[in-house]
Order: structure tokens, then sequence, then C-alpha cells
């Protein structure tokens, strides 16, 4: 495919996923008194709504409460039912199956304080890992990696999980087996921007997941990092 069509593509799927996210909100899908696997099935109905969503299966789409402090990837061990003052995290990834991309974004139900603190922090610490990213054309994954946890540290949150994002088409595994190389992790030495294996350019999602382990709680915003 055309590198140009490819990104543009890439950037599509995410105008896609926000349009989706916006629905979701607007209907009220995640809310109180339902289970995890209840919103999950009615943001697949939703999306099965629009031909341009596209097409997909059954996935758990929402984690809340201490299912939202497990790292991305990680299917929590039963299903759980959303409170009063609870966060949740939307993963639309699924969704976008066709596209390469994934989007995450998290929701607070509620009037937490803590919890409307690290919902505000999560697209600011995103914005600003961008714009490292932007300010820096030899930046490697590690050197973001470590803006990244800077960043967390001053806000008062711990960085979950053991990378912040990965190259598109790369598994969003939670565990270190993959290779360094596709993550943005303490061990990618190498440029972010660079040809990948597959001789196409790499592009980038980048995640920011932060954790209050005192409550037991996170959250995570995910998207595009090297395109609008």
């Amino acid at each position: 495919m055309d590198e140009r069509l490819r990104a543009l593509g890439l950037v599509e799927g995410q105008r896609m996923a926000q349009a989706l996210f916006a629905e979701v909100a607007a209907r009220g899908l995640i809310a109180p008194g339902c289970s995890e696997r209840e919103v999950s099935d009615r943001i697949g109905a939703l999306a099965r709504e629009a031909p341009a969503w596209g097409t997909c299966g059954s996935w758990r789409a929402v984690r809340s409460g201490p299912h939202s402090a497990l790292p991305a990837g990680q299917e929590p061990p039963e299903d759980r039912i959303l409170t009063e003052d609870d966060i949740a995290i939307a993963d639309l990834g699924p969704v976008l199956a066709g596209y390469e991309s994934g989007f995450v974004r998290t929701v607070v139900i509620g009037q937490d304080p803590d919890k409307h603190r690290l919902i505000e922090d999560l697209p600011r610490l995103f914005a600003a890992a961008r714009e490292a990213f932007h300010a820096d054309r030899t930046l490697t994954g590690s050197h973001l990696h470590a803006e990244i946890q800077t960043l967390a540290t001053k806000a008062g949150w711990t960085l979950g999980g053991w990378n912040a994002g990965h190259m598109v088409g790369a598994p969003n595994a939670h565990g270190g087996a993959q290779s360094s190389d596709a993550y943005i992790s303490p061990a990618n030495d190498l440029p972010l921007r660079r040809t990948a294996e597959d001789g196409r350019q790499a592009h980038w999602l980048l995640e920011i997941s932060l954790l209050d382990e005192h409550r037991g709680f996170g959250g995570s915003h995910k998207g595009l990092l090297d395109l609008a």
C-alpha cells in the first residue's frame, strides 16, 4: 500500500474511533449498575449500527474499578458491576482492526476528585509526550519512555505497564516476550522514526497508563503518536 494512503487510513481510523467514543458518551452506555460485559456488548452493538465502523466480534471493551489497574491487554479475571464514583477504561481497538490502529479513553462516573484529576492528567501527559516526540527527530523508544516516566512521577502517578505504546501492527502485549524494538520501552534504543522490518515507515501508537497504587485504580489514553 502507498505510504501516504496508509497514513491517511490510520488517521481515518482514529477519527472513526473518536466519533464512536463520542456516541458512547452521548448515549450514556458506561453507567453504574451495568456489568463490564453488558457495557462491552452495548458498545459492540453500537459499532455494528454504522457500516463505517465495520463489524467486530465480542470483546471486553471496558475495564472498571480495580480492573482498571491491570496492564493493557490483560483480561480481567471476572466480570464486574460498575458502581457510583467508579472509573472505567474503554478500549475501542477491536473496532479498528481493519485500520491497524488503536484507541483507548478513560471515563469517570461520579465526583471522586482523585479520579477526575487522573482523567485530566491523561490527555495532558499524552500531549506532552507527543511534543517531546516532535521536538527530537532522533528520539528513541527508551528516551521517550523515560520522559513519560518523569511526567507521570511529577504529576503524582505511577506509570503503568512495561511499555508506553507500540509500533502499529505490533501486539499490545502485557508481558515482555515481544521484540523490544516494537515498543516504547526502556529496552528500545532505536530511533522511533525509522523504516520497520517490513520495509514500511514505522508508525506508533502512544499509550499513557497511570496508576494510583494506594487506591488501586488506573486510567489509560491511547492514540496515534506520529500522525495527527
